[in-house]
This record gives structure tokens, C-alpha cells and sequence, in this order.
């Protein structure tokens, strides 16, 4: 073992410069991608929403190009497919899933970018716990997840083409309808 030992102090060595190497890059990307946004005056407007990052919005608006192409912010939650699709023929009835359909690329990103906002930003943790705590129909953590996930779509999507600020009032009260009714 003690014949091995300069050898294995090598590798490890090189594993950690690759790490350090790799980790540059990758700060050097996110410089880039949040100069993108900064160029199309996006960068305020995206980081209004608690708990998303500027690195977080840009990997999104990088998987989903102009959000301006899409009429409706579903449109966006359909192309990142996590939009619900039944599953039912004649009598059948199947599960309510995700339709899984569109860009996984998107969906990783919104996905995370959720991570993140849920502990930050108080409307996304209200709706995460009505949703998994509700007596009807609760959700799994996973499915309470991709549902935030979808909203932050929709709010980057309508944040984006209307060139405003996130307002937790208007993002509340959709969280709000469900526990009204």
C-alpha cells in the first residue's frame, strides 16, 4: 500500500485541479449569461420575484428562447411539459400526470430554480403547503413542486412580455382561490 501511495496523491491532485478548472468555467459561464441579461434590461425584472436567481432566470429564458413567442403563459407550462394530462378512455380513468411532453431542459431548470424560491419567497411556501397539506386530494412533495414550478413560469412568462415587476399580491391570489372554495 505504501508503494501506491505517491500515485494515488497524484490522481487526487489532478481531481481537484480538474474540479478547480471546472469550477472557473463555470462561474465564467454564469458571468456570461447573466451579462445577457443585463443587455436586455431583463435582470431586475426577473430578480423581483424572491428567490430566483439571475443564473436561475437566465437558464430558463436559455432553454425557452423569447417568451414573447408563446400567446399564453400555459403555453410556456405546456412547452416545458408540466402541464397535467389525464389519462382516460371511455370509462377508464386513469392518473392525472405530467404530460412530460416538451423541453426536459426546461423543465430541470424550473425545477431549480424552485429550489430556491421556495425558501425565500413566502407566496410559493404557502402554495407548496396548501397543496401537499390540503384534505382533498393532497399532492406529493414531487407533484407540489412541479406545480410551483409551473407558476414560476407563469410569472416569468408574464413578468418578461410585460416588462413588470413581480407583485406577490397578484402571485397570492392564485394561491388563494383553491382555499376560498
Amino acid at each position: 500500500m505504501v508503494a501506491l501511495r505517491p500515485g494515488g496523491l497524484e490522481r487526487a491532485r489532478l481531481v481537484l485541479a480538474d474540479w478547480r478548472a471546472v469550477g472557473q468555467r463555470l462561474a465564467t459561464v454564469e458571468e456570461l449569461m447573466v451579462g445577457v441579461l443585463d443587455e436586455l434590461d431583463l435582470t431586475e425584472l426577473v430578480t423581483s420575484i424572491p428567490g430566483l436567481s439571475a443564473v436561475g432566470a437566465a437558464t430558463i429564458l436559455a432553454q425557452t428562447g423569447d417568451l414573447a413567442r408563446f400567446h399564453s403563459p400555459r403555453a410556456l407550462v405546456k412547452h416545458a411539459g408540466l402541464a397535467p394530462r389525464q389519462q382516460q378512455s371511455g370509462t377508464f380513468r386513469g392518473k392525472t400526470r405530467l404530460s412530460g411532453r416538451g423541453r426536459p431542459g426546461l423543465r430541470l431548470a424550473a425545477w431549480r430554480a424552485v429550489w430556491g424560491a421556495l425558501g425565500a419567497n413566502p407566496v410559493y411556501a404557502a402554495r407548496f403547503r396548501y397543496l401537499t397539506g390540503r384534505a382533498h386530494n393532497p399532492l406529493t412533495r414531487g407533484q407540489a413542486h412541479a406545480a410551483v414550478a409551473a407558476a414560476l413560469l407563469r410569472h416569468l412568462q408574464v413578468i418578461v412580455t410585460r416588462r413588470c415587476h413581480w407583485d406577490p399580491v397578484l402571485a397570492g391570489a392564485a394561491a388563494d382561490q383553491p382555499s376560498a372554495a
